[in-house]
């Protein structure tokens, strides 16, 4: 069959695919709407992908014309298997949607409204920044913040849960998001916390999943103010392994506020090192292994964290093993945890298991490969700190003897 060449000005710049929602940016190019959309929204550039040009504003225009050009030349190659594309729906507009808030404000009409908001908001990106400036997210917090549970006419699934999902698929901007901290003055933080008590897995997953967005543009106020229940259910998350995304969201959270030490005594005391460790044990995936690594260091900075990894039966052995294993990163925090049990916690106990366990033997290994300075100077510390212990010991194999830094 001879093939069909299609023509050039029919295809999206990003995706080298056929166009099927051609719209036009401030810069005068045309895209295709979903990769526009991903390009400007998901990934949050703010320049034109081929003139590199500052978008003066993120509209996206339809080009009608274009678009019946394109649905055209489909009709007339339908003979070689090229089928024509559905015309779009119309997007969505502000008044659309307000007139459904004020819907939604009805008891009998909030759950109807709430699944109405929900099809929207999963049709397109232009569709969630509408609904976000339409102030969507203030009415969904709200509900989620009311006490009050109200179920469907079938009683699967409460208000509640369905705006936190509405809520979760809106994606905010990051200005959306603090004032979303902001309007509620820590209530909604308060409320997700319930939620991971009290709730479904499918919904503790979503408002472990919102806090992760939450907290990346949080304030060091609101951070600082966190009470211990909250490091109880996310740790609480990570023992239960609702799923792959809630466990890494969980671990992202975690990291972005325990840099503060009093925060850091909080997840201790809430068991999140045990945790924490059981799961490094059984994790293979990259990503997972270095925020789990990354997460025993801010807390093994604190002598309540030192304590309760020193107490795990496996906690000195499986951070070593990960030296080497995962990734550069993740053998530097390794290593920087390492290096916080010798300066801090090493009784003469703590320094026989670390010889007995092969943690001297793996220092030793550092020092030889190419594994970054920083992570090669604190392993060349710990080894000084106990020379004195380690140095004449069998257990250390002759051919990583030499390197050891008398």
């Amino acid at each position: 069959m001879e093939e069909i060449q299609i023509p050039p000005y029919f295809i999206c710049p990003i995706s080298l695919e056929m166009m099927k929602d051609p719209v036009t940016i401030s810069t005068g190019i045309t895209y295709d709407r979903e990769n526009i959309e991903k390009w400007i929204f998901s990934a949050k550039n703010d320049t034109c992908p081929v003139t590199k040009q500052s978008l003066t504003c993120v509209e996206l225009t339809p080009n009608v014309t274009l678009r019946r050009f394109i649905q055209s030349w489909c009709v007339l190659n339908a003979s070689h298997g090229i089928e024509r594309f559905p015309t779009p729906k119309p997007l969505v507009n502000k008044p659309q949607i307000i007139k459904l808030l004020k819907e939604a404000k009805s008891a009998k009409m909030q759950m109807k409204s709430l699944k109405t908001l929900r099809s929207i908001a999963s049709e397109n990106d232009a569709n969630k920044r509408c609904m976000e400036s339409a102030g969507v997210a203030d009415f969904l917090a709200s509900i989620i913040n009311n006490s009050n549970e109200v179920l469907d006419e079938e009683g699967f699934m409460s208000t509640k849960d369905e705006a936190l999902n509405i809520l979760h698929q809106l994606k905010l901007s990051e200005h959306g998001l603090k004032s979303l901290i902001l309007s509620g003055n820590g209530e909604l933080i308060e409320s997700l916390v319930r939620v991971m008590q009290h709730g479904s897995y499918e919904s503790r997953a979503y408002a472990v999943m919102l806090m992760k967005d939450m907290f990346e543009v949080s304030t060091p106020t609101l951070i600082l103010s966190l009470k211990k229940e909250f490091f109880t259910q996310l740790v609480q998350v990570l023992r239960d392994e609702i799923s792959q995304k809630a466990t890494k969201a969980s671990l992202q959270v975690l990291v972005n506020v325990c840099p503060f030490g009093r925060n850091r005594v909080k997840a201790a005391e809430s068991g999140a090192i045990r945790v924490l460790v059981d799961l490094l044990l059984d994790s293979s995936e990259k990503r997972v292994c270095e925020l789990i690594l990354i997460l025993l260091d801010q807390i093994c900075q604190s002598a309540e964290g030192r304590a309760e990894l020193l107490n795990h039966p496996g906690g000195l052995a499986i951070v070593s093993k990960k030296i080497l294993r995962v990734s550069k990163v993740g053998s530097e925090r390794a290593i920087k945890i390492l290096h916080s049990i010798s300066k801090f916690s090493s009784t003469p106990s703590v320094v026989q298991e670390m010889l007995s366990l092969g943690v001297v033997t793996k220092l030793c290994l550092v020092l030889q490969v190419d594994c970054g300075s920083k992570a090669k100077d604190r392993a060349r510390e710990i080894l000084k700190f106990h020379a004195k212990a380690w140095k004449n010991s069998p257990c250390i194999p002759n051919n990583l003897l030499s390197s050891y830094p008398f």
